[in-house]
């Protein structure tokens, strides 16, 4: 990468264009950058790094100070530089983001946004890239094959930092090594393979945890069975886990034979028991029921006189049964004849209380029809004519609200007319100052801006005052110091020619002018050290004054500029006039704001009037036809209705409706009718009761009975006959029982062991022996269930040993992954049986820092006159510090090594001149072989004797090999004498400018 171009303009200290043409410098492959402290030789460095890469190095990276402070308020800041790279021509245009004083802004500036173009040189012209801050970047950085950090430290060489490099620890040579070859990839892999290792340790930990709990619940196992203690503990069970489940799996299954041969014996014993008491409980059973059968029989033969006794009278009831049906018709029609008889007396004793004839009730009931049928027929007419009369109220009613709602409505009108009009009067008298609203409001506006405007304007003329004043003291103390100064230098040339004419010697020659006679020598003063002395303190004074009055020049164009930007907005107004035209604008905004709230408000109010208006003049016509309507329908009804009541005159015969006295008919029908239906039900009753009487007299005498009153006699009730079959049937049924009772297999064997003397046994003896085989139960079902726990132990612990088996075989192989990644994490960041203590990302950085000892020692040679070379070690540091990156310096002179912080100060600059060419030949390397054919050494010069500097000048010059070209940053003066293409930056009070010079000074 070679520079050819620079354009500079209002960055860092240069105020307007500078323009450096490397190519023209570079004619000799080494040129000088000179000039005064502060002047800007560091500023070119920062324009070239800006121009790649957007930002400068250290500490002034912040934009905002990038801008140069001496130049014009609109000037933009820019740098564009042109640059070779890989065969290609390129040139990059940048600005920072900058305050761009703005015209109409209040605050009077505006924020300018950063800018980036790149072009390159085709086929003789420049075209385009990207004008994207981004995809410039990214470009560039292809481009260099470096980043900022890099191209700083490679093409820029800051000796300072390379001399700490020197004298830095293992951590701090880490840290600057790491940016320049990117090895974070390394600490990558050792985080990666630390975070395998910690998972696989964690695995195994794991598995480790499984297995424990494996072999405490195999403990657990034992434990439930409540045997002694255990063969070995869980510790030693880690250390044989096989032994251990052997032992223990033996112990249980002889625990669990046991256990069974146990529970065998209990289970027999309480079988035998069991049966005893069977035996024992079926015994008195049999004896029991034996007793209960003998008392049932005895009760039995008692209740055999009551059977038969109820027998008997059975046989009376079901003969007299035969006779029931016709005694029950006797009664029945006897009961229907008393009824009908009972019903007629009663309709006619109704008949004759309603003044009907109850003599002959059919021909009165005849001419009740006749009569209720006409009135029938004529009902429609009625109903219609009542609905008539219904509707007429109805309209009559309608037609006197339809009337007196439009009244109100006209008078409702009338009122809202007379408002709408109050109303519209007054909008018309608001109209004219509120519709001034606008213009007032922006000449208020107007005239507060104005008072600010001229507010602002006496005090930045009060200031501007204040600062003239200043400067103008400031002028003159100035002017006074570089007349004392002046004068004091005239008192020195005074002096010294008289310090010359005190060694002139009569007919020697003057050393100034030859001549050999020295008519009127001048006579010296003071002595010349104290002279010069105070002419340097008088210097100096000035030129504090002079900076000092260069500032407050500045406040007072700052100042001025600021009084004649508000005196352009009209500042110098009176403030008297401008307050009173802003009470009066304001005061007019006031009224017409007022006016228009009011208006606004009457509009509101009059819409409102408007519409109430509309839907009163609605309702009117609205109301006015209904009434007209209901008129019309009012005269119609009433003509229907005369005509109806005048057809249906005469037919009331003095009810109040047709409807009642069809009513009444109808009462009157109901009467004659039910007087009608009871005489023939009567007749019915009468004939039906004589035959019942005639059929019973029939059947009598074949039925053994001689009256009816000996058949009534012999008859009960359901209820008594129901209950005598029951209780037969019981009787019956009960000695079915007992003679098949008597007969059964446990009865007859109860008997004959009564018979033999061979009774049950007491119940208290039956309730010891019930105690003694529950008992044997209880014992037997806790010994089988205490056997099938040890068995269950034994199932659970083979289960347990198989998992446990397969777990530590699956475990084995994690543990050696684990065994394996451990070593090597530890190993990768620097301990375990790394002796160096050396990580992976420090021994790549170490292989790195060797090579650079070896390109910096080429060049340290020549500077030391064949006498240091650097030397990486890889000693071992104390105090468990990181190793690996420490640098020695070989004295060849005496075979010696030793430590790089004991070089002196020339040693030192030579060493890190040295260190920091070859770390730019090393990552020029690590960088793809881009080609550095433009590099900087900033300062370090001035530390160096006049035999090293030859040195150090030769191996610089030998940098040039190979069309290399190489620019010192330097204020020694021997360099400005040694290279001939210099790069003057001079320092002014409007800002630096630079020169090329091509010619030695003389």
């Amino acid at each position: 990468m070679r520079i050819h171009r620079l354009e500079i303009e209002a960055f860092g200290p240069f105020a307007t264009s500078q323009h450096i043409d490397f190519d023209q410098l570079s004619a000799q492959g080494l040129f000088l950058l000179n000039g005064a402290t502060g002047a800007g030789k560091t500023s070119i460095l920062d324009a070239i790094c800006f121009a790649l890469y957007g930002s400068v190095p250290g500490a002034r990276q912040e934009g905002k100070r990038l801008r140069s402070d001496h130049a014009a308020p609109g000037a933009e800041p820019r740098v564009v530089c042109e640059f070779s790279a890989r065969g290609r021509r390129f040139e990059v245009s940048r600005s920072p983001a900058w305050e761009r004083p703005s015209a109409r802004g209040r605050n009077g500036f505006t924020t300018q946004q950063a800018k980036t173009l790149l072009r390159e040189w085709v086929s003789g012209v420049w075209e385009e890239k990207s004008s994207r801050n981004d995809e410039v970047g990214a470009e560039l950085s292809e481009l260099l094959g470096m980043d900022r950090d890099q191209f700083t430290r490679v093409v820029m060489l800051p000796q300072g930092d390379f001399a700490a490099f020197l004298r830095s620890k293992a951590n701090d040579r880490l840290e600057l090594l790491q940016k320049l070859f990117g090895t974070q990839r390394f600490e990558s892999v050792e985080k990666h393979i630390a975070r395998q290792a910690a998972e696989a340790s964690r695995a195994v930990q794991d598995n480790a945890a499984e297995l424990k709990m494996l072999l405490d619940r195999a403990a657990a196992e034992r434990e439930q069975l409540g045997l002694a203690d255990a063969p070995a503990n869980v510790e030693t069970a880690v250390e044989a886990p096989e032994a251990w489940f052997a032992v223990l799996e033996m112990e249980l299954l002889e625990e669990a034979g046991r256990r069974k041969d146990e529970a065998t014996a209990a289970d027999a014993r309480a079988v035998r028991l069991a049966e005893q008491l069977q035996e024992d409980q079926e015994k008195a059973q049999r004896h029991a029921r034996l007793a209960a059968g003998m008392q049932r029989r005895v009760l039995h033969e008692l209740a055999a006189a009551r059977a038969l006794e109820n027998k008997e009278k059975l046989g009376g009831h079901r003969r007299a049964a035969v006779l029931g049906g016709q005694l029950d018709a006797v009664e029945a029609t006897e009961r229907k004849f008393r009824s009908a008889l009972e019903e007629r007396d009663s309709s006619r004793e109704q008949l004759e209380s309603k003044g009907l004839d109850a003599a002959h009730p059919v021909a009165a009931l005849e001419t009740v029809k006749t009569t209720l049928a006409v009135l029938e027929a004529r009902l429609p007419d009625e109903r219609r004519m009542e609905e008539v009369a219904t509707r007429l109220a109805a309209k009559r009613q309608e037609h006197s609200s339809h009337l007196a709602a439009a009244q109100a409505a006209a008078e409702s009108l009338q009122h809202l007319r007379a408002e709408e009009a109050a109303v519209k009067t007054g909008m018309e008298a608001l109209e004219p100052s509120a519709a001034r609203i606008e213009d007032l409001e922006r000449e208020a506006a107007a005239a507060a801006e104005l008072v600010s405007v001229v507010s602002r304007h006496e005090a930045a003329a009060a200031g501007l005052q204040d600062v003239t004043e200043r400067h103008a003291r400031a002028r003159n103390k100035t002017q006074d110091l570089r007349q004392a100064w002046l004068d004091m230098r005239e008192a020195r040339l005074a002096n010294a020619a008289g310090e010359l004419a005190a060694a002139l010697v009569p007919g020697q020659p003057c050393a100034v002018c030859g001549s050999n006679e020295h008519p009127n020598p001048a006579a010296a003063a003071r002595s010349a050290l104290s002279i010069a002395q105070e002419e340097e303190e008088a210097s100096k004074l000035f030129e504090a004054s002079e900076k000092a009055l260069g500032r407050i020049a500045e406040e007072v164009s700052r100042a001025a500029q600021l009084l004649a930007g508000l005196a352009a907005q009209g500042g110098s107004a009176d403030p008297e006039e401008s307050a009173a035209r802003l009470v009066a604008s304001e005061a007019a905004a006031t009224e017409a704001r007022k006016a228009s709230v009011a208006l606004e408000k009457l509009r509101k109010e009059h819409e409102g009037l408007i519409k109430r208006m509309t839907l009163l003049q609605e309702e009117h016509a609205a109301s006015t036809n209904a009434a007209v309507q209901a008129s019309s329908a009012v005269e119609l009804l009433q003509e229907q209705y005369l005509a109806l009541e005048n057809e249906l005159a005469g037919l009331g015969q003095g009810f109040a409706s047709l409807r009642e006295r069809a009513e009444a008919l109808t009462s009157q029908g109901l009467l004659l009718q039910a007087a009608v239906d009871a005489a023939n039900e009567l007749e019915r009753a009468a004939a039906a009761r004589l035959e019942a009487l005639a059929a019973l007299e029939r059947a009598l005498p074949g039925s053994g009975f001689s009256s009816v009153e000996d058949v009534r006699r012999q008859l009960m009730p359901p209820s008594d006959v129901v209950a005598l079959e029951n209780a037969l049937a019981d009787f019956e049924a009960e000695a079915a029982r007992l003679d098949e009772l008597f007969a059964a297999e446990e009865l007859v064997m109860a008997a004959k062991e009564v018979s033999i003397g061979e009774l049950p046994l007491p119940e208290d003896e039956l309730s010891v022996a019930r105690t003694g085989a529950a008992r044997a139960m209880d014992a037997a079902k806790a010994l089988a269930l205490s056997a099938g726990l040890a068995h269950k132990a034994v199932q659970s612990v083979q289960r347990i040993r198989a998992e446990y088996q397969k777990l530590a075989e699956a475990g084995r192989e994690p543990r050696e992954h684990a065994i394996l990644l451990g070593g090597l994490a530890d190993t990768l960041r620097g301990a375990g049986d790394n002796s160096y203590r050396m990580s992976l990302n420090s021994y790549v950085l170490a292989a790195r820092l060797e090579q650079v000892a070896i390109a910096a020692s080429e060049r340290l040679v020549a500077m030391s006159d064949g006498r240091y070379t650097l030397q990486h070690t890889d000693a071992r540091a104390a105090r468990n510090q990181k190793s690996g990156l420490g640098l020695e310096v070989v004295d060849e002179w005496t075979g010696q090594r030793r430590d790089t912080s004991t070089l002196s100060g020339g040693e030192s600059f030579m060493a890190s001149l040295s260190l920091a060419l070859g770390l730019a030949d090393v990552v020029q390397q690590e960088a793809g072989g881009v080609d550095i054919e433009t590099l900087f050494v900033d300062e370090g010069f001035g530390s160096l004797d006049e035999q090293a500097l030859e040195q150090v000048m030769d191996a610089l010059e030998g940098l040039r090999d190979g069309g290399r070209v190489v620019g010192l940053v330097s204020h020694v003066a021997e360099m400005k004498q040694r290279i001939s293409s210099q790069l003057h930056v001079i320092k002014g009070r409007h800002g630096s400018s630079v020169v090329v010079a091509e010619e030695m000074p003389a």
